[in-house]
């Protein structure tokens, strides 16, 4: 039968106004807060290091260089081996030597013999000079060859004592002790003074010097720390060395000295660390690096890196939760790195809760469910596992409702009908 115009009509209406109740539904439910992870912040003492790069120099270094000419009679030491001050190195071949020696010994002999001549002569003269028996230019001329002798005897004994120190060359030792390196001549070979080749060298490695350079721009940075007292000076504690590998090597360095001037051409300055090296693990012209300490700063910020992010125009910011449980974006400006957190030194205070996981999912002034990072993980996996079927019954119940709403459709359909004709037929 055909149904009526008025149900036509409200058939439409009533379609609408389901569908604004449905569309209306989600509206009127508060959005969820989001699970966060935060770190609230507190103050550290924290010691400001650097990493600086170095090489190894040896404490003492001493290149052995012949004194006198000769020929390399025997060769005393082991190449690489250890050697002690005063141990002899090289023989030369000290015949001329022992020759000259022998001469001066000799001149020597005969100046002493003269002067007891000459003291003789002198003590006779002096006598007869009191009774008158000789003149007094000629006691003045005893008295002076007794002066002559003596003079004579001096320069002997100086000429000995040079001919025994040029024979003594002939015998040359290490100055220094520590390890010598090879040597750059063999038995044979002719050497001379003050040659430019040294035969050998040799170093002390224990203790060993690594020398460093730091940037100047960096020296003005930690002393204004200093001098405005936001900074204590750190430089007294003990360098750790890092060896190429990485490794951290077994003994620690103390600083000894910075170097006064810069150089213009880097624009950096020298350091010197000295460091046990009872091993000789270290050895010169290695590559290290040394983390060296440049201040302590009481109460210090230190945020995760993660926690910090950087804006389109390069800006660090960090998303701090309030008291409301909100996101706010702060702008903050950070120091340097320790460790894997920022140095903070404006924008965070202590107690503020900066988000370090969940970033991605939250927006400013959006409600969140903070945690503190570092708490037992199941219990806010248990309490989302608990939220979770909350939020997914709904969905969960959605593939059931189909059935029962398919069917329901289809029965008022079907009652419908007959209400509709009842009238009719009334009509």
């Amino acid at each position: 039968m055909p149904r009526s115009p008025r149900h036509l009509v409200f058939l439409p209406l009533a379609l609408a106004v389901a569908l604004a109740a449905c569309g209306g539904e989600p509206d009127a439910q508060q959005r969820p807060a989001t699970p966060v992870t935060v770190v609230t912040l507190a103050p550290e003492t924290t010691t400001l290091t650097r990493e600086l790069p170095g090489r190894t120099n040896a404490f003492q270094i001493a290149e052995v260089r012949p004194q006198v000419t000769g020929i390399v009679a025997k060769r005393l030491f082991q190449e690489g081996g250890m050697v002690k001050a005063g141990q002899p190195l090289y023989q030369l071949d000290n015949a001329a030597y022992k020759a000259s020696a022998a001469t001066a010994q000799a001149q020597l002999a005969r100046a002493k013999a003269t002067l007891v001549a000459a003291r003789l002569t002198a003590a006779r003269s002096a006598e007869l000079a009191k009774i008158d028996a000789v003149s007094k230019q000629d006691n003045e001329n005893a008295t002076a060859a007794l002066r002559q002798a003596e003079a004579e005897v001096a320069a002997g004994q100086a000429a000995v004592q040079s001919a025994q120190v040029t024979l003594g060359f002939a015998h040359i030792t290490s100055p220094i002790s520590g390890r010598i390196g090879k040597s750059s001549v063999t038995q044979g070979a002719l050497v001379t003074a003050n040659q430019p080749e040294a035969l050998a060298t040799v170093q002390q490695l224990d203790p060993i010097y690594v020398d460093l350079t730091q940037s100047a721009s960096e020296l003005l940075q930690l002393r204004k720390g200093l001098a405005s007292g936001t900074l204590e000076d750190g430089r007294s504690l003990p360098v750790t060395i890092l060896l190429e590998d990485g490794t951290e090597f077994a003994h620690k360095g103390e600083l000894e000295f910075s170097e006064v001037s810069v150089d213009p051409t880097t624009g950096s300055y020298a350091l010197r660390v000295k460091v046990d090296n009872p091993d000789d693990l270290l050895l010169p012209g290695m590559y290290v690096r040394a983390v060296i300490g440049g201040g302590v700063r009481q109460n210090a910020i230190l945020v995760p890196q993660q926690g910090i992010t950087r804006d389109p125009k390069g800006n660090a910011t960090a998303m701090v939760v309030n008291a409301e449980n909100k996101v706010e974006v702060r702008q903050v400006k950070v120091n340097r790195t320790v460790g894997d957190k920022w140095l903070v030194d404006e924008g965070l205070v202590a107690g503020d809760r900066v988000i370090v996981e969940g970033l991605q999912k939250v927006q400013p002034d959006a409600p969140v469910q903070p945690t503190e990072a570092g708490d037992a993980p199941q219990a806010p996996a248990a309490q989302s596992g608990a939220g979770a079927p909350a939020a997914a019954q709904p969905a969960a119940a959605s593939p059931d409702a189909p059935n029962p709403d398919a069917a329901d459709p289809a029965t008022p359909a079907d009652a419908a009908t007959p209400a509709d004709d009842a009238p009719a037929a009334q009509q």
